[in-house]
């Protein structure tokens, strides 16, 4: 089995209309584990019917930017977008296109917005290849394999090439990780970018932020638009942001989750490849057999057209524990057998590292 993808649109998690099509049922029998979302969501607070009913003011985007910038620990300008994605495919636009380069294998959607707006791209494996490149992409801790690079690297990194995008979409649970706290007084060529809708498990919400300096910030906000985040988005993401002990015991939650479902993968003999306390990335013989398996019982996962061996799930609720054990038990697959290594890590030397295609 393959993942297929309908022309015009590239391959992601998430769609489950393709799991129902194929092997039935209805969405309340499964358990949707291709993305790497949050399964126990911030709880919706009520909210005001001004929320609803007006266009968000300047004064409640100010509280919810200034929000970010507390919860993130930035002083750069915050600058609201729909979603993570919604900044991913402004950044080609704010200036000619030249040279970039995208530390790959990783989320498909940067090379691919950039090769829209008429960017050459390069998918390299190491930090230092993307030297010298008029726009360099890290997403920082990377999807799908979890690698994570300094963020005192990536501020030197940033003096090497033209503009540095660093996606921190994954970030929140390890917030050392984050080059947020920096980005107030590095270069002006340098772009957080974080997600709402992951760590508070709300993606509907389409709520994201970019982090930046000077005109840079400047050219962010006016491709935004206006009215970039929704009244309804904006009152429930200041209420997440500023409630401290719920992101506290989540990441404390996330983390047992993690361990937890790297127990009961090796157990079933599948090798940990790395990923986030969002998501969890493992090699096997045969990715795409796995993949059938757990969806005979109703799991859907992710597979990767760059590798036969990985396979990533996120973690599913409370409930679905029981659901996702026996799954993994009705495995009958040779996993015992060695597993393909999959993409390189970051320090593979040049003559082992396959094509990659996004």
């Amino acid at each position: 089995m393959t993942q297929a993808t309908t022309r015009g649109h590239r391959d992601h998690g998430g769609n489950l209309d393709a799991a129902m099509a194929r092997y039935g049922g209805g969405r309340v029998d499964w358990l949707d584990l291709s993305t790497g979302i949050n399964p126990e969501p911030y709880p919706l607070p009520a909210l005001s019917h001004d929320c609803w009913a007006a266009l968000p003011r300047r004064a409640d985007m100010a509280r919810l930017t200034a929000a970010a910038r507390a919860v993130y620990d930035t002083e750069a300008e915050v600058v609201a977008t729909n979603g993570a994605q919604g900044a991913i495919q402004a950044l080609p636009w704010l200036r000619a296109p030249g040279h970039a380069a995208v530390l790959a294998p990783t989320y498909n959607e940067h090379a691919a917005a950039l090769r829209m707006a008429g960017w050459q791209v390069s998918e390299v494996a190491t930090l230092d290849e993307t030297a010298g490149a008029d726009l360099a992409v890290v997403v920082n801790p990377n999807n799908p394999d979890g690698r994570r690079s300094a963020p005192e690297r990536l501020l030197d990194l940033s003096r090497r090439v033209g503009m540095l995008v660093v996606d921190e979409s994954f970030a929140d649970p390890e917030p050392a990780l984050s080059l947020a706290p920096l980005v107030g007084g590095a270069p002006d060529t340098i772009v957080v970018l974080r997600s709402f809708g992951k760590f508070y498990g709300l993606a509907g919400l389409r709520l994201g932020f970019a982090l930046a300096r000077g005109e840079l910030a400047e050219r962010l906000a006016r491709q935004a638009g206006p009215w970039p985040v929704s009244g309804p988005a904006i009152e429930i993401a200041i209420r997440a942001f500023e409630d401290r002990r719920w992101q506290s015991e989540t990441c404390a939650a996330l983390s047992e989750g993690a361990a937890r479902l790297d127990a009961l993968a090796s157990a079933a003999g599948l090798r940990t490849v790395g990923g986030t306390t969002l998501f969890r990335t493992y090699a096997a013989p045969d990715a795409a057999a796995v993949q059938d398996s757990l969806a005979r019982a109703r799991i859907w996962t992710r597979i990767f057209p760059y590798s036969r061996g990985w396979i990533r799930l996120g973690l599913p609720p409370a409930a679905g524990w029981t659901q996702l054990e026996a799954a993994f038990a009705g495995l009958t697959l040779p996993l015992s057998a060695q597993a393909p290594e999959g993409p390189p890590r970051p320090d593979a030397p040049r003559g082992d590292r396959p094509a990659h295609r996004g």
